[in-house]
C-alpha cells in the first residue's frame, strides 16, 4: 500500500505540474498524451540553453550537423534498437494504393473503422536517439588519429504516452558525440560529465550525477541493464521536477564501447572498430527543470540565471 500511495502521489504531482504549464500557456496540448506545442517564452528558454551549451562546448571545435526527426529504415535495421526497445519505436507508414483502395480507405474512415490498415511501411523511421542518424554517415570510414567530435541536434520520438510533462513523445536532444579510440571516447564521456554538472549548477538547479541504465525491453533486458550498470557505461544528471524521490534525467553521458563502430563499419587509425561516446542535453527537460525550480514567471528568476541564458 505505501508503494501504491507513493506512485499515486507521483502521478498527481505530474498532472498538477502539467496543468500549471498548460494554464500558463507554456505548453499547448495537441490531443495526444505527451505531445505539445511550445510557447514563445518556453522556446526562449530553450534557445538560451542551446546558446549556453554551444559556448561550453566551443573548445572542441566540433563538426556541426543538424538532423531531421526521420532516418532511413535500412539504417535503423542495422541497429539493435528493435530488439532492445520495441515498445519505444515509431515507424512512418504511407499510402501506396490505387484509386480503388483509396475509396475503400475513405469508406472505412467514414464508417469509423481502422482505415490505417491500408497503409504500408515507408522508407523512414522516427529517430529514437539523437546520435543514431550520425553513424550511417560515417559508415565504412577510417577515422584520423584525433578521431571526430560532432555537435548534433534533432527531435527524438519515443512512444511513451504520459501525463508527465517531462516525458514527452517528441522532444529535442542536443549532443556532442565522440568517435575515436576507447581512451578518447571514455575521456569525452568523463569530461562532459563534469562540464554538464557545472553547467546545470550554474543555472542554480539542484542537480546530481547518478549511475544509470537504459530501459531495455523483455526478460533479456534485466541482463542488459545489469551489464550496463556493472561496466558503468551510462551516467545521468538528474533534477527533481515532479518528485524529490524520483528526480528526472535532464542530461545523459554515455559510453557505447565499439557497439556503433561494429554495426556501421567505422574504424580507428589502428583499423579496429571505433569506440563512441556522447553527452546529450534534453532541451525540454532542462527547461521544465528551470520552470519548476525558479517558477513559471521568468522575469522573477535569479538574475545570474537570466544572464546565463540571455533572457531579457
Amino acid at each position: 500500500m505505501p508503494e501504491a500511495n507513493t506512485q499515486g502521489a507521483l502521478i498527481e504531482a505530474q498532472r498538477s505540474f502539467q496543468d500549471r504549464l498548460i494554464h500558463a500557456g507554456l505548453l499547448i496540448p495537441l490531443g495526444v498524451r505527451g505531445l505539445y506545442a511550445r510557447s514563445g517564452v518556453f522556446e526562449g528558454i530553450v534557445q538560451g540553453i542551446e546558446s549556453l551549451v554551444t559556448r561550453e562546448g566551443a573548445w572542441q571545435q566540433a563538426e556541426v550537423m543538424r538532423f531531421p526527426p526521420l532516418f532511413a529504415r535500412a539504417h535503423y535495421q542495422r541497429l539493435d534498437h528493435i530488439a532492445n526497445f520495441p515498445d519505444l519505436l515509431g515507424s512512418v507508414h504511407c499510402f501506396f494504393g490505387d484509386e480503388r483502395e483509396h475509396r475503400a480507405m475513405l469508406a472505412e474512415l467514414e464508417a469509423g473503422s481502422d482505415w490505417a490498415g491500408h497503409l504500408r511501411a515507408g522508407e523512414s523511421m522516427l529517430v529514437p536517439a539523437a546520435c543514431y542518424p550520425l553513424y550511417p554517415t560515417a559508415s565504412g570510414s577510417q577515422l584520423p588519429a584525433q578521431g571526430r567530435v560532432v555537435d548534433l541536434e534533432t527531435y527524438v520520438f519515443r512512444h511513451e504516452p504520459s501525463d508527465d510533462p517531462a516525458r514527452m513523445q517528441m522532444f529535442r536532444q542536443r549532443e556532442f558525440v565522440r568517435l575515436g579510440t576507447a581512451e578518447q571516447a571514455l575521456e569525452h564521456r568523463d569530461r562532459w560529465l563534469r562540464i554538464g554538472l557545472a553547467l546545470l549548477e550554474s543555472l542554480r538547479l539542484p542537480v546530481a550525477s547518478v549511475l544509470a541504465n537504459d530501459p531495455f525491453f523483455g526478460r533479456g533486458g534485466k541482463v542488459m541493464k545489469a551489464t550496463q550498470l556493472e561496466q558503468e557505461l551510462k551516467y545521468e544528471l538528474v533534477v527533481p521536477i515532479c518528485s524529490e524521490e524520483h528526480p528526472t534525467a535532464v542530461t545523459s553521458c554515455n559510453c557505447h564501447l565499439d557497439h556503433f563502430g561494429r554495426h556501421f563499419d567505422i574504424h580507428g587509425p589502428d583499423e579496429q572498430p571505433a569506440h563512441t561516446s556522447c553527452v546529450g542535453f534534453g532541451l525540454e527537460r532542462i527547461t521544465l527543470a528551470l520552470l519548476k525550480t525558479h517558477g513559471l514567471d521568468t522575469a522573477a528568476w535569479p538574475l545570474p540565471v537570466r544572464e546565463r541564458l540571455g533572457l531579457s
